[in-house]
């Protein structure tokens, strides 16, 4: 299995970065430059996305894991796999201790390895994200099912109207949102177009992952950024996590949507830095 693509910068103590769905690391812009005059700074392109496109599984192999935790069981469903398969190749390729920062669905990513491989993450930031995306009985903070099944069938239909229309979501009621989805445009086909198979599975994971009962069991010093006017992982869905991690502290940041690494880079550089540097 090839290695997924990675590009780093800087010098200092490391800080992986993992990007959200449909995306690739090249969207987190000039805030890791930023951060690189402080920090070893990586950024990762996912299974199937950007410059890593084919390079990925979404199944475990039976008994094969780089983590200390078990492996799922044979009765465990398709998106667990899904999300376990992608940390496993994780884990394998940055075996050192590191910090670690996911956005949206990285930040779910991110949540699933510090449970799994507490070892390797010192540090975790978790951006515009949420213990679980979909809406369930008594979660109410999180897409509809139906909105999310809607998404997935035009997914497979027409994949680049599908992305377009996901970059809209990713600014909308934010400050800056006509500006800021113009550049995300011309962005996000940067790399090339991402596999379908690693989309499809991205979406499943956020169908159908729950994490809300394993918050309690990840122990690491934790930095949560949310949007205040995010749509997608709504403010609650944070202060539901920033709660019930043992170690958490919420920042919410005024005007910003999904990307507050972006709408908002300074005040999110000064966040993570200050944070990282305890």
């Amino acid at each position: 299995m090839a290695a997924l693509h990675v590009e780093t910068t800087g010098q200092g103590a490391p800080l992986l970065f993992l990007h959200g769905w449909g995306m690739h690391s090249g969207m987190w812009g000039e805030a890791l430059p930023q951060l690189a005059e402080s920090f070893c700074v990586s950024a990762v392109d996912l299974p199937g996305h950007g410059l890593s496109a084919g390079s990925g599984k979404w199944k475990v192999e039976s008994g094969k894991s780089a983590c200390d935790s078990p492996l799922p069981t044979p009765r465990s469903p398709p998106p667990t796999l899904h999300i376990d398969a992608i940390v496993d190749q994780l884990a394998a390729q940055f075996t050192d201790p590191l910090a670690l920062c996911g956005w949206s669905l990285g930040g779910q990513i991110a949540l699933r390895w510090a449970q799994r491989c507490p070892e390797q993450i010192k540090r975790l930031v978790l951006i515009s994200s949420t213990p679980c995306f979909a809406q369930r009985d008594g979660w109410e903070c999180a897409m509809p099912q139906a909105t999310l099944a809607e998404f997935s069938a035009a997914h497979a239909v027409d994949q680049m109207a599908t992305l377009r229309r996901f970059l809209g979501l990713l600014t909308r009621g934010g400050e800056q949102e006509r500006a800021l989805l113009v550049v995300l445009r011309g962005e996000l086909m940067s790399r090339g177009e991402p596999d379908k198979r690693a989309l499809q599975a991205g979406l499943e994971i956020l169908r159908d992952v729950d994490q809300r009962a394993a918050l309690p069991e990840v122990h690491q010093s934790t930095l949560i950024i949310a949007g205040e006017r995010d749509t997608l992982t709504p403010p609650a869905a944070s202060q539901y996590m920033a709660d019930r991690l043992p170690d958490a502290r919420l920042v919410a940041i005024a005007g910003a949507a999904h990307l507050p690494f972006r709408s908002h880079r300074a005040e999110f550089v000064k966040q993570l830095t200050d944070f990282l540097h305890e």
